[in-house]
C-alpha cells in the first residue's frame, strides 16, 4: 500500500476572525483587548451591532471558500488563521507543521501594511514557525498596488455609480474608506496611510473618477487619537458642499463583516439618508474568481522568489 506524499508548500491567508455566535462575544472581546474583559454594556453595544446584521458576520464563511478557490486555482494546500478566534493564527502554523508542510507563503487579507496591523498577523505567524522550525514562509507585507486589485476595484467603483440614475451618477463623489489606526503611527513612519492614498488613487485614475477623497471608519474608543477624518465627518461635510450623491468603496477591506455591513451599510447609511444623501458601495471581493485569481498571482509571485527551507 503507498501512500500520499505529504506537502512541502502550501498558502496560509490570515485574517481578523469573528465570533461564531452570540455566545462567543464576550470572550471575542475580551481577545481583541489582550484578555481584558469589556463591561457588560460594551457586550451589549457589540451584541446590538451584529443583531443589525443579521446575528453573525460571514467573515469565517468567506474566508473558507476562499481557501477552498484558491485551493483549486493553485493546486497547493491552503490554510486559514484568525488573529482573534478560531482557528487562531498559531494554531493553524501547528497544523501546517503537523502536516507535513516545510514551506509556503502567508498573505494576510489585508492589502494595505501597517505595523499595527498587518505585522502583528505576521509576527503571530513568524514566532510560532521559530519555535516549531517549520514551515519555512515567505510573507507577503503588501499588495495594495497589485495591477489585477487596481484593475477589479475599479471596476466595482464603476458599477456602483451606475447604480445611481444617470443624472446624478456624473456629480457623485467617491470616498474610500479603510480602518483607522492611532495616529501614533505616525512616530515610527508607519506606510499605511501613505498606501492608502496610493490605492486609493490608482483605483480611482482606473475608473476615471476625478471627484473623491479619502476618509477612515471603525475608530475603537482607546482614549487616543485615532486617523481621520471620520467617515461620518465626511459625509457631513460633503453634505454641506452640496454633494448628494456618494459611493463608498472600502479600499483597506476585501470581505463583508462587521466594518462593512455595520459601520457602512448600516451606521453611515443611516447618517446619509438623514442627511437627505443617496449612498450606494461598492461590492466586497469576497470569494469572487476574481480575487481568487489575485491571490493566487501573489502567491505564485512570492513562491517563485522563496528560497528553498534550510536542511
Amino acid at each position: 500500500m503507498t501512500t500520499s506524499p505529504r506537502p512541502s508548500n502550501a498558502i496560509l491567508l490570515m485574517a481578523y476572525g469573528t465570533p461564531a455566535g452570540p455566545e462567543d462575544l464576550a470572550a471575542y472581546y475580551t481577545h481583541i483587548r489582550g484578555g481584558r474583559a469589556p463591561s457588560p454594556e460594551k457586550i451589549a453595544e457589540l451584541a446590538s451591532r451584529y443583531a443589525e446584521i443579521g446575528g453573525s458576520s460571514p467573515l469565517l464563511e468567506i474566508t473558507r471558500a476562499l481557501a477552498e478557490a484558491l485551493r483549486a486555482a493553485s493546486g497547493l494546500p491552503v490554510y486559514v488563521g484568525m488573529k482573534h478566534w478560531h482557528p487562531f493564527i498559531a494554531d493553524t502554523v501547528e497544523r501546517m507543521h503537523a502536516d507535513g508542510v516545510t514551506g509556503g507563503v502567508g498573505i494576510v487579507l489585508a492589502p494595505h501594511y501597517s505595523r499595527l496591523s498587518v505585522g502583528t498577523y505576521i509576527k503571530t505567524a513568524s514566532d510560532t514557525v521559530g519555535r516549531l522550525g517549520a514551515p519555512h514562509l515567505r510573507f507577503v507585507e503588501s499588495w495594495h498596488l497589485h495591477p489585477a486589485l487596481v484593475a477589479t476595484l475599479a471596476r466595482r467603483v464603476r458599477a456602483a455609480l451606475d447604480r445611481l440614475d444617470a443624472a446624478h451618477a456624473p456629480m457623485a463623489h467617491v470616498v474610500f474608506t479603510a480602518h483607522s489606526l492611532p495616529k501614533r503611527i505616525a512616530e515610527f513612519r508607519d506606510p499605511y496611510p501613505l498606501q492608502l492614498v496610493e490605492s486609493a488613487k490608482a483605483v480611482a485614475d482606473a475608473a476615471r473618477v476625478t471627484r473623491w477623497s479619502f476618509a477612515f471608519q471603525s475608530a475603537s474608543a482607546t482614549g487616543e487619537a485615532w486617523l481621520g477624518p471620520d467617515i461620518l465627518d465626511a459625509l457631513r461635510d460633503l453634505r454641506a458642499k452640496d454633494v448628494q450623491d456618494v459611493a463608498v468603496c472600502p479600499i483597506g477591506f476585501v470581505a463583508d463583516h462587521l466594518e462593512v455591513l455595520y459601520d457602512l451599510d448600516v451606521e453611515a447609511g443611516r447618517l446619509a439618508r438623514e442627511l437627505g444623501m443617496r449612498l450606494v458601495r461598492t461590492e466586497s471581493l469576497n470569494a469572487s474568481p476574481e480575487f481568487v485569481a489575485i491571490l493566487a498571482a501573489i502567491a505564485r509571485d512570492a513562491l517563485e522568489t522563496t528560497a528553498p527551507p534550510s536542511a
